[in-house]
């Protein structure tokens, strides 16, 4: 999960129209489903508008004048998950420094897992290289998040190992988010994944934070 720093195209367009009244913010509720069933299913490259609107019930003309093109509505998906981020980690830091390393590794990767667990979310975070700020700034503070929780957790570690360890568990959990439609009901792989995050970060805290 690295941050690069593509941009999307400078060319502006006309902003999300935040609806007014009941009726249009249930509009665009349904607009929001129906789009993220649509990228979940064929991808963002895949999606299209028109069949966003079809499938939520919406003419296309006012899908328009909600949502001025695919990545306005794609930004409004990813920026709702970034407004839920902070308070996820929030209240799970609140623990974090009483649990053991194996603990932390569990918890740790189950929280970002669920985090993740969204097809159309995955789908919109690997969408092409030429990335928007919104979901830039979703992947930032995701690894700042993570990074966060490793120096509460041990706070002798430093800056530049926490943001490193981050990235590495980050990647290991979208890896088995990404990957688990290949994975049976018997498959370890989902377990090997798991002790492998144990053992690493046992590896990279165990010597700072000795005795957890």
């Amino acid at each position: 999960m690295s941050v690069h720093s593509h941009k999307s195209s400078s060319k502006k367009t006309r902003p999300v129209q935040a609806p007014q009244r009941s009726n249009g913010k249930l509009r665009v509720a349904a607009i929001l489903e129906a789009a993220a069933a649509v990228i979940s299913e064929k991808g963002y490259e895949g999606a299209t508008m028109a069949e966003i609107a079809a499938r939520s019930g919406t003419k296309i003309g006012s899908l328009y004048r909600f949502f001025p093109n695919k990545e306005s509505l794609a930004d409004t998906i990813v920026v709702s998950a970034r407004e839920n981020l902070d308070a996820v980690f929030d209240r799970f830091d609140a623990g974090v420094n009483a649990l053991s390393i194996r603990d932390l590794a569990d918890d740790l990767m189950a929280l970002i897992f669920e985090l993740f667990n969204r097809p159309a979310f995955m789908q919109l975070l690997d969408a092409g290289q030429d990335w928007s700020v919104k979901r830039e700034e979703f992947r930032s503070a995701m690894l700042e998040r993570v990074a966060k929780t490793l120096t509460i957790h041990t706070p002798n570690l430093s800056k530049k190992s926490a943001g490193d360890i981050a990235l590495v568990v980050l990647l290991n959990v979208k890896a088995v988010a990404t990957h688990q439609a290949f994975f049976d009901s018997a498959s370890s792989a989902p377990g090997e994944f798991r002790d492998m995050t144990r053992l690493y970060l046992q590896s990279r805290l165990g010597s700072s934070k000795s005795g957890k």
